[in-house]
Formats: C-alpha cells, sequence, structure tokens
C-alpha cells in the first residue's frame, strides 16, 4: 500500500536565520534537479519542547503538517508527526543507549516501522569530540523486514542539505520530511 502523500526524492535546505532553524522542503525532479517548493518549516534554536510546523510557503498562512515532542528533556524523546488536520500519520524518537557511538531513531508509520542509524561508526564517533562542518553526515532507515525505508545524506554545503531517499512507497512524504528535519535540529543540540 502507497503512503497518501509519497514523494520518493527530494531536498531538506536550510536557511541562514540568527535566532532560528528555517528548512526548505523542495521536490526533486526525474533528472535530479530542484523541482518545485513542497513546504517551509521554523524552529527556535534550543527549543525543547516546541512543535516544528511546516507550511506551504513563507507567508505561514497554511500549515500542511508538524512534530512535536512529547515531553521535554527525555533523552528518548519521542515525536508525533501530524498532518494538517491534527491526525497523527508518523513517530520518530531517538534511542539514547544506542546512540552512544552512533545516533539511532525509531520510525514509524502507517503499514511500517524501523530503525536509522548514521551510517559511518568513523563519522559518528569524530563529530562526538569535534564540529566539522566538512562532514557528510548519512543516515540509513530499514524497515523490521530489512528492506530500505528511506536515507537522508547531508551534502558538503556552506548551509546543511540534504538529500532524502524514499524508496519504500510506504513512508509518507511528511513523514519522511519531519524526520529529515528532526534530524538536522536534534544533532545540534
Amino acid at each position: 500500500m502507497a503512503a497518501e502523500m509519497y514523494l520518493p526524492r527530494f531536498f531538506i535546505k536550510q536557511r541562514f536565520a540568527m535566532t532560528t532553524n528555517r528548512y526548505e522542503i523542495v521536490a526533486a525532479n526525474p533528472d535530479g534537479s530542484e523541482g518545485p517548493l513542497m513546504a517551509v518549516a521554523q524552529q527556535k534554536r534550543l527549543a525543547f519542547k516546541e512543535e516544528v510546523t511546516f507550511y506551504t510557503d513563507d507567508s505561514k498562512q497554511r500549515p500542511v503538517f508538524s512534530f512535536k515532542a512529547r515531553k521535554k528533556l527525555d533523552l528518548n524523546a519521542g515525536y508525533d508527526i501530524y498532518d494538517e488536520n491534527r491526525r497523527q500519520i508518523g513517530f520518530f524518537r531517538k534511542d539514547f543507549g544506542a546512540s552512544l557511538l552512533r545516533s539511532t531513531y525509531h520510525v514509524e508509520g502507517p503499514g511500517f516501522a524501523g530503525t536509522g542509524q548514521e551510517r559511518s561508526q568513523g563519522v559518528a564517533i569524530l563529530r562526538r569530540f569535534m564540529d566539522l562542518p566538512f562532514l557528510t553526515i548519512h543516515f540509513d532507515f530499514t524497515g523490521a523486514e530489512g528492506t530500505p525505508l528511506m536515507s537522508s545524506e547531508r551534502q558538503f554545503k556552506l548551509r546543511d542539505r540534504y538529500t532524502i531517499d524514499v524508496p519504500d512507497q510506504r513512508v509518507d512524504f511528511r513523514v519522511a520530511a519531519a524526520i529529515g528535519v528532526g534530524l538536522d535540529a536534534l544533532m545540534q543540540r
């Protein structure tokens, strides 16, 4: 069964803002170039329990999905993902114990559940001791049956830019976008 809103590849671009993390979610064209703007999001830096809302554009007139932490200051915090009508469409959480050496997250959505982890153990360990902006941080999420759900690959750019690939059609675009933005925002804390 395919997700309600399936998009096989898109980009997350972080924009410079002094007090906030700003993100643009852009669809990928079949040739790999940037396609239409799918959503924009903004999150206050160091806000531990804040809902991150995604809008259709910078006017912020129409919210299209969001994610919100269940608890404040919980090392295994869970984040519920909601559609524009406030119906839960997914969930992700950091696995604190498994993340000591390599960041690990669990994800759930309609018809699937899986785990994502940093691809490189070496980069994961290096990142814990040094903030090196040129490090390429990649996450791979696999389903319980071992099939790929999605991946997030950070490109070497002045501002963070990620390519999100979603080979599993059960993974809703909004769930994948929330996880992609969540990974970036959570790793900056």
